[in-house]
């Protein structure tokens, strides 16, 4: 019997922010899930900048997207250049 795809298409928001600094947010961390197998999205409207930005993620990916945010804030800035020096360098 197929699996039933309809839990990938249910998301939840991960991250929620309305911060001067809230789109910026939550594109680095829709990037950071992205590139660690994690799809993530934003929404939010740089037009009207008082209303928050959201970074949505599949619900059977959630806890798995929580941890790589933590880890990656735990770590700190110092490791995502390390980690974005590195990318360049591969490519």
């Amino acid at each position: 019997m197929a699996q039933d795809p309809s839990s990938d298409l249910d998301l939840v928001p991960l991250f929620r922010s309305s911060n001067t600094d809230a789109e910026m947010e939550a594109d680095n961390i829709r990037r950071m899930l992205q590139a660690n197998g994690v799809p993530a999205l934003v929404e939010g409207t740089s037009v009207i900048p008082s209303l928050e930005f959201q970074v949505l993620v599949p619900r059977a990916k959630f806890e798995e997207a929580e941890r790589l945010v933590r880890e990656a804030r735990e770590a700190g800035p110092e490791a995502a250049a390390e980690a974005e020096a590195a990318s360049e360098e591969s490519h």
